[in-house]
């Protein structure tokens, strides 16, 4: 009998809590729990569904859970759980600090168990296209990325946009680029909160290419904004993250002609992949890699390194300059 749980029920946990119950319906899992600290919204969430919940994750006995609760909580409860042989999908980022980050991923190689961290946009269909298209070599060697954004809305008190946001491209650019960056520099904005960053911007130098995150929840001016650019010494790509099956493709590059350089522009395609939902895919990867069935893309290791990476960023605004990613302190295998 395979069992499944969701910790946390806020605003992304009851997207899992539906998640897992179609699952459910679909024979991929056998039974959901739910289980939050807040008894009524444990109780509401588990009777939308149809299903048994508890209000402490020390009382789950299951193969397989989600843990959507708040980022300063996920040390305790995925350890905890990983201890109990339970195999976690964690939603990002994986910790607050690199520490953290790998203390779960240490919790889950001691327990020979799976742990995967929720980085939805590895399974955005468009984003999955482009990464396809880039491995394939038809956007050439990628040299310049940038993705913007944005929202207008109170910052969190738990985590600001450089851990909500910005954390997803650090993850996107070195899935993209296939490798760690060399230098980081980050401008944290704090206005409204003394602790919590309400905009973002980081700029990761990797070898032959250099990355732009913009992100920020004081942008009123575009409505909600996601957006990514990959340009490339062949062609360049663009995806509204907003439009999960569209990809455009750019046949667009700068040549030399007889000693002078010259824009060579050939124009736009647009293409439509087939559309599914990120979310459902990842938790059903999640649950097959976990019975041995392949494995996940985002590995707790990924996300460890990801956290690290935000740990630069950090350095880096805190300084005032560009920091360089080096070995020491760092768990970069």
């Amino acid at each position: 009998m395979s069992t499944h749980a969701v910790v946390g029920t806020g605003y992304w946990g009851s997207n899992h809590v539906r998640v897992g119950a179609e699952l459910a319906e679909a024979g991929v899992i056998d039974e959901l729990v739910v289980c939050d600290a807040d008894r009524d919204r444990a109780a509401s969430a588990a009777n939308d569904y149809g299903v048994e919940y508890v209000t402490d994750h020390a009382d789950l006995d299951v193969d397989t859970a989600v843990v959507a609760t708040p980022s300063p909580t996920h040390r305790e409860i995925a350890t905890d759980l990983l201890a109990s042989g339970t195999d976690c999908l964690v939603e990002k980022p994986l910790a607050l600090t690199a520490a953290d980050a790998w203390a779960i991923v240490d919790a889950a190689e001691a327990a020979d168990a799976t742990l995967g961290v929720g980085y939805i946009f590895r399974y955005h269909p468009a984003l999955r296209e482009l990464k396809r298209r880039v491995d394939r070599g038809e956007l050439g060697r990628l040299k310049y990325l940038s993705t913007d954004r944005y929202a207008f809305r109170a910052p969190r008190a738990t985590a600001g946009t450089l851990h909500s946001l910005a954390v997803h491209d650090v993850d996107i650019y070195g899935w993209l680029v296939g490798e760690r960056p060399e230098t980081v520099y980050c401008r944290l904005d704090r206005h409204l909160r003394p602790d919590t960053d309400e905009t973002a911007t980081v700029v990761l130098e990797y070898a032959d290419a250099t990355g732009v995150i913009n992100s920020s929840w004081q942008v009123p001016t575009f409505g909600k904004r996601r957006e990514l650019v990959a340009v490339g010494t062949e062609r360049a790509a663009s995806i509204d993250y907003l439009a999960d099956t569209e990809l455009a493709l750019f046949d667009a590059t700068v040549v030399e002609e007889g000693g002078q350089l010259r824009a060579r522009d050939e124009g736009k395609t647009t293409y439509e992949v087939d559309g599914y939902e990120p979310l459902r895919m990842e938790v059903e990867s999640f649950i097959a890699a976990a019975r041995g069935d392949g494995s996940f893309d985002a590995s707790g290791r990924v996300g460890a390194r990801a956290v690290e990476l935000l740990s630069y960023a950090e350095q880096a605004d805190e300084r005032g300059e560009t920091v360089t990613v080096g070995s020491v302190g760092s768990r970069r295998e």
